[in-house]
């Protein structure tokens, strides 16, 4: 394992208009024609082309890394350009990997881009992290990120690793023979569910811009082998209150992954590990599509329910700030109130529950059938469906 870019034994040569183009740092004297033919020779895998993807690839490209391969399978949604710079307006519903592969060539021709366009699995990670000198993890989900500083810790290639949510981000160097790896920093993943996503907790969307930033300087750092990288620290970012805090890490001897006696020599199944429980199949039960127990109703079957004037009691488990975004009426508690609030609600009614997407109404329909709610129903595809099939004037967001 190594803490910089190796320098292969003869380094790419630079023409005139990469002297040109790059002059800034050939007069650095820490960066020199050496150094930026170290940075024309490095391959670095960026995992993801998202928030912190966006403004990370964009300056290794504009550095004048040679090589950035690019790990994605997403598309672009309107919702990702508050904070993914690389994604214009024009690019909504085409594939995050094309989208951003054509704005590096178009800002640095000279760099080759390599597109993975697949979700980063134990089944390919090694394989697709082999061909590169560095990893820059811009992932925001636990699954992958132990399954990036695994397969990096197996192949012997340096982390540069971040990771944001609301107005705090961190930042770190791990995988290197001498300073920790991810695990030794967080042994375990976190619950299920108690840490929220960028989706359901929010983001400043310049936040990102900043951790973003911060990796691609670790990545060059490394890369030319100057300065003190992130190795054995992590750095904190408040952005609220513009604090930059900095706390050493050590690495752990008994670290299953990295330590003396690794008992993690291979690559797992990160979503059993994370208690990633597989989502339940629908099946139909009494002709009503059901999961888990709970059967479910689509927006247009409410709807017709609702101009009928059924007597069905709609339940929002959302978030208030979230209720004030977007709603179509519907008695509002939170899904963290709900086990708290139960006598507001009558035990023989219909109910029908929904969110944003369905999730949080499925476990709150749960929690109700467990609480011997007789006619629960959950909304399939939450507010968004009702959106999407019933009343487009109910802002996504």
């Amino acid at each position: 394992m190594a803490t910089a870019f190796e320098t292969p034994a003869a380094l790419p040569t630079l023409d005139n208009s990469e002297i040109a183009r790059y002059s800034r740092h050939l007069i650095l004297p820490e960066v020199g024609m050496e150094g930026q033919q170290k940075l024309k020779a490095a391959k670095v895998l960026c995992v993801g082309t998202g928030g912190l993807g966006a403004p990370l690839t964009y300056y290794l490209a504009a550095a004048g890394v040679g090589t950035i391969g690019l790990v994605d399978f997403d598309v672009v949604d309107e919702s990702n350009l508050q904070r993914q710079i690389i994604h214009s307006t024009k690019d909504v519903g085409r594939p995050k990997i094309e989208s951003a592969a054509e704005k590096l060539t178009a800002l640095n021709p000279n760099v080759k881009i390599v597109k993975h366009e697949t979700m980063l699995t134990s089944a390919n990670a090694l394989d697709i992290i082999k061909d590169y000198d560095i990893v820059a993890d811009g992932t925001d989900n636990f699954p992958t990120r132990y399954l990036v500083n695994d397969a990096c810790v197996l192949t012997g290639k340096p982390n540069a690793y971040g990771s944001i949510f609301r107005f705090e981000g961190q930042a770190s160097v791990f995988a290197t023979e001498e300073g920790p790896c991810y695990r030794c920093l967080y042994p375990e993943p976190p619950p299920p569910g108690l840490v929220p996503s960028c989706a359901e907790g929010g983001v400043l969307g310049i936040l990102p811009g900043l951790v973003g930033v911060i990796q691609a300087t670790e990545v060059i750092k490394l890369i030319l082998g100057k300065g003190d990288p992130l190795i054995g620290r992590l750095l904190l970012v408040d952005s609220l209150s513009m604090n930059f805090r900095t706390l050493k890490l050590r690495k752990n001897p008994d670290c299953p992954v990295c330590g003396k006696n690794p008992t993690v020599t291979e690559l797992i199944d990160y979503q059993q590990f994370c208690g990633i429980v597989p989502e339940a199949k629908v099946e139909i039960v009494n002709e009503r599509p059901t999961q888990n127990g709970i059967p479910q109703i689509s927006a247009t079957e409410l709807k017709q329910k609702l101009d009928a004037k059924e007597e069905v009691f709609v339940l929002d488990v959302r978030e208030p700030f979230e209720y004030q975004i977007a709603n179509f009426g519907g008695h509002l508690i939170p899904l963290g109130e709900l086990g708290a609030r139960m006598d507001e609600l009558t035990r023989e009614a219909e109910i029908v529950v929904h969110c944003k997407m369905g999730g949080r109404s499925q476990k709150a329909c749960e929690l109700l059938s467990a609480n011997g709610f007789k006619h629960i129903t959950n909304l399939s595809g939450g507010i968004t469906a009702w959106s999407n099939d019933v009343d487009p004037s109910v802002p996504k967001y």
